[in-house]
């Protein structure tokens, strides 16, 4: 009952993503022959030791899966299962101020998006489009229906339902409305984007045909994920000098620190000493 209420807070994806996350944690515990209401602070700090060195999680992915531990046992504690948190005091991995994940570069941005319009499969280009220049997120954009796509005051946007179910209107660029209508065809309702079976196409799927054009790329592309190209469209606009609030604005953070730790890593390597100490010992060569 405690988990049921714990989850019935989050609406759609946010609640899968959640359950994903506590089955995890549920699963370690059953491992352990852990009674649930017995749990102790000690055994949620090893549970964290378990998901840095046997599992190697990154130390954001180590936060958020000990932040569903500690809103199940605050939940429990609200409703009088349990005295006091066994999360509480526990102490959470120092996650970098900087994204983990690197965009692309403009060559590179430019060479997937050539690979996607010459595709043979008109959903490539839609694909590539609604991630890299309308900086979507793989969810929102694969659960875009034909019914979203609308007109409001003079522009042609896209309705896309966000993190939280906020319902956001996108406009699209004529390039964007192109690829999507290419996409859609003769089609007057259903999903946007579909995979080769002619369903509605999921992140896996998408995540596959983005390295499939990579490969096909003529430029050499890292190994692909759909998210390093809503990171290309944020560090792209910062690059075309594009306001940071703005930019804030059209990727929906409702910080601004979180728009800059996408741009933060890029940088670091942009002026890397690495490259000032070669052009240095290598100037009279």
């Amino acid at each position: 009952m405690a988990t049921i209420a714990y989850l019935a807070r989050y609406p759609g994806d946010s609640r899968m993503h959640t359950e994903s996350d506590l089955r995890i944690y549920l699963a370690w515990r059953a491992e352990q022959h852990l009674d649930p209401l017995a749990v102790r602070r000690a055994h949620v700090e090893m549970y964290v030791r378990w998901l840095q060195e046997v599992r190697r999680f990154r130390p954001s992915t180590v936060s958020r899966r000990l932040s569903v531990v500690a809103g199940i046992y605050r939940t429990s504690v609200i409703d009088g299962i349990l005295e006091h948190s066994p999360a509480d005091h526990v102490r959470r991995p120092n996650v970098p101020p900087e994204s983990p994940t690197l965009g692309l570069s403009h060559l590179q941005f430019e060479a997937l998006l050539s690979a996607a319009r010459a595709s043979a499969n008109p959903n490539d280009f839609a694909l590539v489009a609604m991630l890299g220049l309308l900086g979507l997120r793989i969810f929102e954009a694969t659960q875009a229906d034909i019914d979203d796509l609308g007109e409001e005051h003079g522009h042609r946007v896209l309705r896309v339902v966000g993190k939280g179910t906020r319902i956001v209107l996108v406009p699209l660029p004529p390039a964007v409305g192109r690829a999507i209508d290419r996409a859609i065809g003769d089609r007057t309702s259903g999903p946007i984007l579909l995979n080769t079976r002619g369903a509605r196409m999921d992140r896996h799927a998408a995540t596959r045909r983005l390295r499939r054009l990579a490969t096909q790329s003529v430029v050499r592309l890292p190994r692909m994920h759909p998210h390093m190209l809503r990171h290309t469209f944020i560090t792209t606009m910062l690059d075309a000098g594009v306001d940071l609030r703005d930019v804030q604005i059209a990727a929906r953070h409702a910080d601004p620190r979180t728009t800059m730790r996408y741009d933060q890593a890029r940088n670091n390597l942009d002026r890397h000493p690495n490259y000032i100490l070669t052009a240095y010992m290598t100037s009279g060569s």
